[in-house]
């Protein structure tokens, strides 16, 4: 992550909060009151005035800084605009995962903590994925999350509905309708495609789906392939293949690899997806595409940080 603001005299910032992301965690760390009183316009999201909306009506009435304390969804949001103004943005772990958050090395536990970035962040630029003219800063994915995300009621019962589609997945029933071409070749009707806003570290079960630079200029790309026969339990086959040397890379059932651009394409005119935990259907093809350095943050001085990536597992030595 490379810098993008210089530090000086506290901006104008306007902090655009999801007062239910995390079961109320803007409420229970006192969130508001904080942020106004280090000076901050709180705008809090209802039914009819969602993240992005409030966003932008901060940058046309002036703001210069833009904050978001919420969920992935919710930054995803506000960091599409801020992008696209070319203001910095300071993220705020308000959400039940933070993802985004952790992998920035903020102190998930403590979201108050980030609101320190108001008065002298650190700045730093790191990368976006677009889909389809939208923003994702986690990851697409389509397959089982993905359908998932369009049940009814997945909001209130999340296991309870992942469990009733992923079966179908599970038992080999179910998989993407398109294609994506991959180092090892083009894959047809994938089980699971994931396109991530640069690489997930999947090779040691401590960082499993941890990032640890979000400025590489990459995509990362998961793509389980569909076996040939519907094993017994394709959840237990696609963890023995995680696990297996050569499979991860550029051959076996489970395909990862880097690219500054993704293309899923075939005959359906659409799928569904899931666009940082948000469910939404996209126009096949669909190209996904990084936008190097394209959003500047002011990160907080006193941060966690991100922890070193371990080194990748020497196989057979």
């Amino acid at each position: 992550m490379t810098g993008g603001v210089g530090r000086g005299a506290r901006p104008k910032a306007t902090v655009v909060m999801n007062p239910h992301s995390g079961s109320g965690k803007p409420a229970h760390f006192h969130l508001i009151e904080k942020a106004e009183h280090i000076g901050a316009r709180v705008q809090v999201t209802d039914a009819d005035h969602d993240a992005a909306s409030l966003a932008r009506l901060a940058v046309a009435e002036g703001t210069e800084v833009l904050a978001v304390a919420g969920g992935d969804g919710t930054v995803s949001a506000v960091a599409s605009v801020a992008a696209d103004a070319g203001l910095p943005l300071v993220v705020v772990p308000a959400g039940t995962r933070n993802h985004f958050a952790r992998d920035l090395g903020l102190d998930i536990k403590n979201p108050a903590s980030a609101l320190n970035a108001l008065r002298d962040g650190d700045p730093a630029r790191v990368d976006l994925g677009v889909i389809g003219g939208r923003v994702f800063i986690n990851n697409v994915s389509f397959g089982a999350y993905a359908d998932a995300l369009l049940e009814p009621g997945y909001r209130e019962a999340k296991l309870r509905t992942l469990a009733s589609i992923a079966p179908n997945y599970l038992k080999g029933e179910q998989w993407v309708e398109g294609n994506v071409d991959t180092p090892a070749g083009t894959i047809e009707l994938p089980q699971v495609l994931l396109v991530s806003n640069n690489p997930y570290h999947i090779a040691t079960p401590r960082y499993l789906g941890r990032r640890f630079a979000l400025d590489t200029g990459s995509l990362g790309g998961i793509v389980v392939t569909r076996p040939p026969a519907p094993p017994p339990d394709l959840l237990l086959h696609l963890r023995a293949a995680l696990r297996q040397p050569g499979t991860l890379g550029r051959s076996g059932p489970a395909i990862t690899w880097s690219a500054p651009d993704i293309t899923l394409y075939g005959a359906a005119p659409r799928l569904p997806a899931g666009i940082d935990g948000e469910p939404v259907t996209v126009p096949l093809p669909a190209r996904s595409e990084i936008r190097r350095g394209a959003l500047r943050l002011l990160l907080p001085r006193d941060r966690p940080g991100t922890p070193r990536e371990p080194a990748l597992p020497r196989w057979g030595s």
